[in-house]
């Protein structure tokens, strides 16, 4: 029989997964804006829209990770491969449909603001998958070493690691393809790993408020997982 705690912990993570799904999704739309941040004065961040949203998808991986396990968090990241690949199919078969002479958006417009997403999906896939199995698998080994206390150790050294790979590989992977220059290669890592791994250290007590929310909820104990959902 089904319980109310398991329906409750599988539409918890149906949620979760659909952030995820969002996040990464959005961010591979809108990757070709690029801003600048000056948050304390002295630095200025140089950063694409698209890494706004991403730092979700290490935060929700890292809870998934912390309450469903290894697996289901695996599983996460495969099907946001398969929805950004899926969005970007949609968008080449748009790009080469004719346009209408009177609409609002014409071909030119179009092909400007999202003909260059599957160069950025193929070069945000590559970093993510390399990035995001990397994030799991280092959050697992700290998790078992400190069998399951430190929450801050395993958040913030899975992401730092994940994050530098991410944002190396992906920026790099768009220099390759003339999206964009090499002279900006090493300020535009920085600057996005910087972003990123500030963004990690302000997330973890957010972290640590939904694992201690989720535990508390689902009773349960220190390394311990939901492992009955409803799917």
């Amino acid at each position: 029989m089904i319980t109310k705690k398991e329906k409750l912990a599988t539409n918890i993570y149906l949620i979760l997964a659909t952030l995820f799904i969002t996040s990464l999704v959005v961010s591979n739309l809108i990757f070709q804006k690029f801003i600048y941040l000056e948050p304390f004065g002295w630095y200025r961040f140089e950063i694409s829209v698209g890494i706004l949203p991403y730092p979700i998808t290490f935060l929700i991986t890292d809870t998934i990770s912390e309450i469903y396990g290894k697996k289901k968090a695996n599983q996460v990241v495969i099907v946001g491969i398969f929805a950004s690949v899926f969005s970007m199919a949609i968008i080449l078969i748009a790009n080469h449909a004719p346009a209408i002479t009177n609409s609002p958006v014409n071909d030119e417009t179009f092909t400007n603001v999202f003909g260059l997403s599957p160069l950025g999906v193929l070069a945000s896939m590559l970093a993510y998958l390399a990035a995001q199995f990397v994030d799991i698998k280092i959050y697992h080994f700290w998790k078992n070493y400190t069998q399951g206390k430190h929450l801050w150790i395993r958040n913030n050294f899975s992401t730092f690691t994940s994050q530098f790979i991410d944002t190396s590989l992906v920026v790099g992977l768009l220099c390759a393809f003339k999206v964009l220059s090499w002279n900006s290669f090493i300020p535009l890592v920085i600057s996005g790993f910087l972003f990123k791994a500030l963004i990690a250290l302000l997330d973890t007590p957010v972290l640590y408020l939904i694992v201690f929310y989720m535990k508390k909820k689902f009773n349960l104990e220190t390394n311990q997982e939901m492992t009955k959902l409803v799917l």
